[in-house]
């Protein structure tokens, strides 16, 4: 039997809350950003223009057909030299950075297919209709139909917001101390590895598990 020992726990909670920072900053980037720039991408999936539409789906198709722990290697890969092309050597965390930058761009793939279901959920009419009352496409797509498609898909964007802040603990690839990677070096260190990994177990859980239940409570009031 394994004797456990959670007292270390306590003494390391300074260095856990700066890697359970740095996960939030990736989460909370990743989901603002793909929801804006994934709903961008919706609307030009159903453009008129083709390639406009073409272009769309390609980028989706691309980072939906690609596994997240290789985008983030690219990114890995690709933004240090951009960022020093650009800034010289005034840039902040490299690996922090390009974590940022392939977790907004990843997600919007998936959150522009949540947001074309939600805009295809709304009766056409309605857009119809907003243009028929001196609307552009544009106006009533923005005042009518995003709003809608929003509330409609809101239960599926706080799910793959929950999918998004579990997916954070790949960036260890990179060495980057997220609170997983910070958890895990500071249990090797200390020799308590099984008491570490249990607590950072406990603590997705509880968080993941708080959200589902706020969208289960949410998709219920939504139905009634």
């Amino acid at each position: 039997m394994i004797s456990l020992d959670f007292g270390s726990i306590t003494g390391a909670a300074p260095i856990l809350l700066q890697g359970a920072w740095i996960t939030a900053r990736i989460t909370l980037t990743a989901i603002v950003v793909g929801i804006l720039w994934g709903t961008v991408l919706a609307v030009a999936r159903l453009s008129s223009i083709r390639i406009l539409a073409w272009a769309a789906a390609a980028y989706v198709n691309l980072f939906r057909s690609v596994p997240l722990v290789m985008v983030i290697l690219w990114f890995f890969l690709i933004v240090p030299q951009l960022m020093r092309t650009l800034f010289g050597n005034a840039v902040g965390d490299i690996r922090l950075t390009s974590a940022l930058v392939a977790f907004a761009l990843f997600e919007a793939a998936y959150y522009a297919e949540i947001m074309r279901a939600g805009i295809l959920s709304v009766s056409q009419g309605q857009l119809h209709a907003g243009i028929a009352l001196g609307l552009t496409r544009n106006e009533a797509m923005r005042l009518i139909i995003l709003p809608q498609a929003f509330r409609n898909m809101m239960p599926l964007l706080l799910t793959q917001a929950v999918i998004l802040f579990q997916d954070t603990s790949l960036v260890y690839v990179i060495g980057l101390s997220d609170f997983f990677g910070t958890a895990y070096k500071l249990g090797d260190r200390d020799g308590r590895l099984v008491e570490m990994l249990l607590f950072a177990g406990a603590v997705y859980f509880g968080v993941s598990f708080s959200i589902s239940q706020g969208v289960a409570r949410f998709q219920k009031r939504s139905t009634r």
